[in-house]
């Protein structure tokens, strides 16, 4: 018998079947007992009946990605049983219905298979509370059975397993509560019965949590979602499309957190009403996914003329067109650096792990305000469905930058010694470092105009070739002026030794499965450095030429089939990478086959190496 410090649980199942509910609970019940958990969700564009699975990962220590293979697969029909048996590592188990499949077709005489007769179990459970008549309704309960089942093999405590089935429940009816509970409670004695002394090797026991260490449980979505609270968000737009949409109707459940979320009629309306609400001085966003963000170029255009503070957040998935729409690609970061005809400034971002989700949304409001124009945070489909236990968020020491935005007695200082005592105010006044004082409609003394035209300082329309000149100078100067405001920590940051035998450079959640894949390396003697590149627009050449002019091997790493960021180092730096990693399947890129590709780059010397793992 061997304690593990980490465990990989598949469960799989037909859309709407509970998937993500008992995936959900497996991973709070181990979190309870103080170990990290990283959930990775996948599921078709349909809203019920086909295959989706949701893998835990679960260890003593943090982890960032999902794996290739399982310790566990829990299956309660046989689409998933065939789908995933071969991801079972031998020695590990299969649970399954006997009376769906027969053990002898299964074909795995590696694993421990353990047979989970779901529906008597369930019979038990409506005998117990009097629901002989309703055994059918309560099939739905064979993902909790599945749950308690899979911790019973590990001999996981049944208390914490009870503790969250209760908090899963606890807005159900009480006897719905009890009937949840009891049944993982005879799932969970029926496996201790009959497989306590099954060769199944592993188990699990609560670990201590660090004192003083407090944890949550959440998504991208949400982190996001609570960074844009706490940035002083207090109005979102969205138009419904996957998977953005997570964002806003997380923010619309909380009314508490005082922010008006407007589900619009389409994403023209959505970036409209945002460009509208930030132009009054409020802090506005709006989320959206690479389709819908198509649609928002020439409202954009018009917040980037008219120098407008708008935060948008782009969840990538794959395209073209409709392309996988609940699956993950980075492929929207080359539309965004040109998203709009003629040129306009904007600042890109690239958040890599929950952390940054919860801390790039407040410096987004932050930097869209000071230097006045729309930021574009890329998020992805990885980590916005995906689920994590992180340390609790310690913003103390985060700061609202309003930037010039004027209060009424700053406008009226301001006019008193810049002269405009005309009524009219000049909001586009010529700035050396691009950014103008900014007063909202209403304000005494601080009347101007807004168009789509170029305009002179007042916002007048104006098609002067001299004024031409000036303001686009004026519009572009903010981006220099970001460039040297915005801290390094900001811009880059590396992980790994600086002799290490490559560098890998990347930008979004691909982080999470090369440092976890470092790790692994490390241990084979193969030295690895990480190089993630944060802020994309403007981009940090003089940093990034730095770090790459030290690597012995250059090896860029992607989820998109043309390398994008690759491309805009190598137009911005005049450096190629030596390798590449690339995936486009529309699923994550996995530890393991990260491992793999950096081994054999290292190792083999291999040029371009694709991934393809992944059900």
């Amino acid at each position: 018998m061997e304690y593990l410090k980490e465990i990989a649980w598949l469960i799989g199942g037909p859309q709407g079947s509970g998937v993500d509910s008992s995936a959900s609970t497996f991973a709070k019940a181990l979190a309870s007992g103080g170990y990290h958990i990283f959930g990775g969700r996948e599921y078709h564009s349909n809203i019920k009946g086909e295959h989706s699975y949701y893998q835990i990962r679960a260890s003593d220590k943090e982890v960032r990605s999902s794996v290739n293979q399982v310790h566990m697969l829990a299956t309660f029909e046989e689409e998933t049983l065939h789908i995933h048996k071969g991801y079972v590592i031998p020695g590990g188990a299969i649970l399954f219905d006997p009376t769906l499949v027969k053990e002898t077709d299964i074909g795995r005489k590696d694993v421990v298979l353990v047979a989970v007769p779901y529906m008597e179990l369930i019979k038990q459970i409506a005998t117990e509370f009097g629901k002989e008549k309703d055994v059918q309704k309560l099939a739905v309960m064979k993902n909790v059975l599945s749950v308690a089942a899979s911790l019973a093999l590990l001999e996981y405590p049944f208390d914490l397993i009870a503790k969250t089935v209760e908090s899963f429940f606890k807005t159900k009816k009480p006897k719905l509560v009890q009937m949840n509970v009891r049944g993982a409670e005879i799932a969970y004695n029926y496996v201790r019965e009959n497989y306590a002394k099954s060769p199944f090797p592993y188990r699990l026991k609560p670990i201590p949590v660090p004192a003083g260490e407090k944890r949550t449980f959440l998504t991208g979505t949400q982190a996001a979602a609570l960074g844009k609270i706490i940035a002083g968000c207090r109005f979102q737009t969205y138009y419904p499309i996957t998977p953005a949409s997570d964002e806003s109707e997380f923010l619309e459940s909380h009314p508490e957190f005082g922010c008006v979320v407007v589900q619009c009629e389409d994403e023209i309306s959505s970036i409209c009403m945002a460009v509208g609400a930030a132009v009054t001085g409020v802090r506005a966003s709006t989320a959206t996914s690479g389709p819908g963000f198509c649609l928002m170029v020439e409202g954009m255009g018009w917040a980037g003329i008219n120098e407008v503070p708008v935060v948008i957040f782009d969840y990538q998935r794959a395209g073209p067109s409709t392309g996988l729409p609940t699956r993950f690609e980075q492929g929207d970061l080359k539309f965004a650096l040109n998203a709009g005809h003629g040129d306009f400034p904007r600042i890109i971002m690239a958040p890599g792990d929950m952390d940054e989700y919860f801390f790039d949304a407040i410096d987004a409001f932050n930097y869209a305000e000071r230097y006045q124009l729309p930021v574009i945070v890329l998020n992805d489909k990885n980590l916005a469905n995906s689920t994590k236990t992180v340390r609790w968020f310690d913003y103390s020491g985060a700061k609202v930058d309003r930037g010039f935005l004027l209060s009424d007695e700053a406008l009226a200082k301001y006019i008193k010694s810049n002269g405009n005592g005309n009524g009219n105010f000049k909001r586009f006044h010529f700035e050396e470092n691009g950014m103008s004082p900014r007063p909202v409609p209403g304000q005494v003394g601080g009347v101007f105009w807004n168009t789509g035209d170029e305009h002179d300082e007042y916002g007048h329309i104006t098609e002067d070739p001299d004024l031409r000149l000036r303001m686009m100078d004026k519009r572009m100067k903010k981006l220099e002026t970001a460039s040297k405001e915005i801290p390094l920590d900001k811009k880059i940051k590396t992980y790994g030794p600086k002799d290490a035998d490559c560098l890998v450079v990347t930008w979004g959640s691909t982080k999470g499965a090369i440092l976890d894949a470092m790790e692994d390396l490390e241990k084979e003697g193969i030295k690895v450095r990480l190089l993630q590149i944060c802020l994309i627009n403007p981009f940090p050449t003089p940093e990034v030429m730095k770090e790459l002019s030290q690597a012995k091997i250059k090896v860029g790493a992607e989820m998109n089939y043309s390398g994008h960021l690759c491309g805009v180092i190598r137009e911005n730096t005049g450096i190629a990478m030596d390798s590449m990693i690339l995936k486009y399947t529309g699923r994550p890129m996995k530890k393991d086959e990260m491992v793999d590709a950096l081994r054999n780059i290292v190792k083999k010397a291999e040029k371009k190496v694709v991934l393809t793992h992944g059900a």
